[in-house]
C-alpha cells in the first residue's frame, strides 16, 4: 500500500460496504477496506441457492458458536457470520426488511438525535432500487438491488391461502405504511442472483476508483492508538503483520461480535476485564460488547412429498439436474430462492403498538441451521421474537488476536421471553394448521405431540436458536454504557467510529441487513458534512 489512506475501513461486511462507496464518491477521499476474507464474488455466493453450501460450513463463514445458554438447556447455539467482502449479505437469506418505525423512533427517544424514522428512510431509500415499489417508501435507483423473487414456486400461494384461511391479513409490501400482516418476501437479488453488499456499493468501482483500495485475507489485530486518537491499525496478512495509517480516522465495520472483540483487544472496553487480561487500558469504556441481543427463533418443520421444495431424494436430484439448466438459461426456479420466501409479522396481543413475531416460510425440513439432513422433503416455518428482554454481551476468551470472542446471548434467560414465545408458537400453528398446509404435508417432524404450555415451552428450550440478528454490542446513546455517539463516534477516543449493526441500541423489529446498510450510508453523510 503505498498512499496513507483518509479512512480506514475494518470490516467488508454491509456497513462497510456501504460507507466505503460512498465515501469514495468524492475523488478527494482515499479509502482502504480490510477484509479477512475473500471478495465474496464466486458463484456459490452469487447463486442464491448456494447458501446451503455456506451457512452450515466455514465456506465463507466464520461459523461462530456461543457459551453454553441455560435458557436452551445448556446447548451452545450457533452463530453464522459472513467472511468476504459483503459479510453475512453473502450467505444470509437475502430478505430485505427495514424493520417498524417506532424501532427508529425508539432510537431518537433515546437521545440519538437524527435517528428517527423519518430521518433514517431517506437513507434506505436511497442505498434501494426496488424493482416494483417506489412512491414515499421506496428507492428505485440505488445500488442496492430489491426484487420479487423468480423461483415461481407453488408453494407461495399454499401458504397465502393458508394465512387467509387462518384469518390473517396479507401484506404485498412489508416496508410500506404498515408491517402486520402475511405475505411473500422482497429479496436482495437481481435477475436471479444475490445483490450482496459488495456487489453494489465495492464490486463495480474495484480497479475503477483511484481512490478505493480493498485489500482481502487481512486479519486486523489491534487498532493504533497515540493517546486517545485512533491513528491506524496492525493486522496480518498472508502470514506477515503489517501497519497501516489512517490520515483521519478508523471506522470499525466488523460486526456485532468482531467490532467490540476488536476494541477490547486495542484497551477500549471494561477497564478491570481488560487489565484480568493483561491488555493495557487505553480507555476505560464499560459498555463495550454488553447491551447483545439477538432474535431467539424455533423452527416448525413438517415432511412433504413435493419436488417444489428441496430435500434430499432422488426425484429431487432429478428435478435438480432441470433447475441447474433453467438456471443457466432464465436465471429463473429454485436455485433463486432464498429459502425463506414467505414471511409475516404478527402481534402476540392486538393492543400491541407493532407486531412482535416475525415468520420465515422455508421451502425445505432445514434442522439445525441445515446442519442435520433428513431424507425426504419437507418445509420449514421459523418463528422468532422481534423484541425479547434478554439480553447477554461479547466479551474476550483472551488476548489472542486470532481467538474467536465469548459469544453469550442468554437467549430465553428472561421469563417473558419463554412467555411471549409460547404466545407466538400457538399463533404460528393456527397458520400452520390452516387446511391449505394440512393438505401439503405427509407428517409434523416435531411438534405433533406438543399441546400444552408446559410441552410447548420445553421444545422452544430444546430447539430454539438464532435467526442470525445480533445488535447492540457497541451501542449508539448518551448514557454510561454507550459506546458512540449519535455520530457513530466513540465516546472518550477521537478518529474512530463504528459503523455497523454493533450501534443499534435496541433490536429491530425484522431483519438486519437492509438497517446496517441504512447506517453506512448515514455514517458517510456525517463524515463528509464533517460531523
Amino acid at each position: 500500500m503505498t498512499t496513507t489512506p483518509d479512512y480506514i475501513v475494518v470490516g467488508g461486511g454491509s456497513g462497510a460496504c456501504a460507507v466505503a462507496g460512498r465515501l469514495t464518491e468524492d475523488p478527494d477521499l482515499h479509502v482502504t477496506v480490510l477484509e479477512s476474507g475473500g471478495k465474496g464474488d464466486s458463484w456459490v455466493v452469487n447463486t442464491p441457492a448456494g447458501v446451503v453450501a455456506m451457512l452450515p460450513t466455514k465456506l465463507n463463514n466464520w461459523a461462530f458458536e456461543t457459551v453454553p445458554q441455560p435458557g436452551l438447556n445448556g446447548r451452545r447455539g450457533y452463530q453464522p457470520r459472513g467472511k468476504m467482502l459483503g459479510g453475512s449479505s453473502g450467505i444470509n437469506a437475502m430478505v430485505y426488511i427495514r424493520g417498524h418505525r417506532q424501532d427508529y423512533d425508539q432510537w431518537a427517544a433515546l437521545g440519538n438525535t437524527g435517528w428517527s424514522f423519518d430521518e433514517v428512510l431517506p437513507y434506505f431509500k436511497k442505498s434501494e432500487n426496488n424493482e416494483t415499489h417506489g412512491g414515499h417508501y421506496h428507492g428505485q435507483s440505488g445500488p442496492l438491488h430489491v426484487s420479487e423473487l423468480r423461483s415461481d414456486n407453488p408453494y407461495q400461494k399454499i401458504y397465502l391461502e393458508a394465512a387467509r384461511q387462518a384469518g390473517f391479513n396479507i401484506n404485498t409490501d412489508f416496508n410500506g405504511e404498515e408491517q402486520e400482516g402475511v405475505g411473500i418476501y422482497q429479496v436482495t437479488q437481481h435477475n436471479g442472483e444475490r445483490w450482496t453488499a459488495a456487489r453494489g456499493y465495492l464490486h463495480p468501482h474495484m480497479g475503477k476508483r483511484n481512490n478505493l483500495q480493498v485489500e482481502t485475507g487481512c486479519h486486523v489485530t489491534r487498532i493504533l492508538f497515540e493517546g486517545k486518537r485512533a491513528i491506524g491499525v496492525e493486522y496480518r496478512q498472508a502470514g506477515q503483520v503489517k501497519t497501516l495509517k489512517a490520515g483521519k480516522e478508523v471506522l470499525l465495520a466488523a460486526g456485532a461480535f468482531q467490532t467490540p472483540q476488536l476494541l477490547m483487544l486495542s484497551g477500549v472496553g471494561d477497564g478491570k476485564a481488560l487489565q484480568a487480561l493483561g491488555i493495557p487500558v487505553v480507555h476505560d469504556l464499560p459498555g463495550v460488547g454488553q447491551n447483545l441481543q439477538d432474535h431467539p427463533d424455533f423452527v416448525f418443520k413438517y415432511r412433504a412429498k413435493s419436488l417444489d421444495l428441496l430435500g434430499v431424494s432422488a426425484g429431487g436430484s432429478l428435478r435438480m439436474v432441470k433447475e441447474f439448466r433453467r438456471y443457466q438459461s432464465q436465471r429463473r426456479g429454485l436455485l433463486t430462492s432464498n429459502g425463506a420466501e414467505g414471511g409475516g409479522f404478527l402481534k402476540t396481543d392486538p393492543s400491541l403498538t407493532a407486531p412482535d413475531i416475525q415468520l420465515h416460510f422455508v421451502l425445505a425440513m432445514l434442522d439445525d441451521h441445515a446442519r442435520k439432513l433428513h431424507l425426504g422433503h419437507g418445509y420449514s416455518c421459523h418463528m422468532c421474537l422481534l423484541r425479547p428482554k434478554s439480553v447477554g454481551e461479547v466479551t474476550l476468551a483472551s488476548k489472542d488476536a486470532m481467538a474467536a470472542p465469548l459469544i453469550n446471548p442468554r437467549f430465553l434467560e428472561h421469563p417473558d421471553d419463554i412467555e411471549n414465545m409460547v404466545k407466538g408458537f400457538k399463533l404460528t400453528r393456527k397458520l400452520m394448521d390452516a387446511p391449505a398446509l394440512v393438505a401439503a404435508r405427509t407428517s409434523d417432524f416435531q411438534t405433533a405431540n406438543v399441546h400444552t404450555d408446559d410441552e410447548i415451552r420445553a421444545v422452544l428450550r430444546q430447539t430454539s436458536d438464532t435467526v442470525y440478528h445480533p445488535i447492540g454490542t457497541c451501542k449508539m446513546g448518551v448514557d454510561a454504557m454507550a459506546v458512540v455517539d449519535p455520530q457513530l463516534k466513540v465516546h472518550g477516543m477521537t478518529g474512530l467510529r463504528v459503523v455497523d449493526a454493533s450501534i443499534m441500541p435496541t433490536l429491530i423489529g425484522g431483519n438486519t441487513n437492509a438497517p446496517t446498510m441504512m447506517i453506512g450510508e448515514k455514517a458517510a453523510d456525517m463524515i463528509r458534512a464533517g460531523l
